[in-house]
């Protein structure tokens, strides 16, 4: 049984139409301090870049260029909760 798709999210009305080759400087501030904070918040590359209406590599290079450490690949491993006990 194959998984349900993933629901794809909506630029934000902040960001929508924004990215270009030369974006307006503040418009690109304000992007890449949400991209941070939200990054570093719990929200995934993924969500960020389909929120911005940036690529992928757009929103690694704008963690890259604010030192941002960014976490492994795959989702969180549990650590409590019914399903890990299984997992023994």
């Amino acid at each position: 049984m194959p998984y349900p798709p993933r629901a794809e999210l909506r630029p934000l009305a902040a960001f929508a139409g924004s990215a270009s080759p030369r974006p307006d400087p503040d418009v690109q501030a304000h992007v890449e301090r949400s991209v941070v904070e939200q990054y570093t918040a719990g929200r995934s590359l993924r969500e960020l870049a389909e929120l911005t209406d940036r690529s992928f590599s757009a929103v690694r290079k704008i963690l890259d260029r604010h030192g941002v450490r960014r976490r492994g690949v795959g989702a969180a491993r549990l650590t409590t909760g019914p399903l890990t006990s299984l997992a023994r």
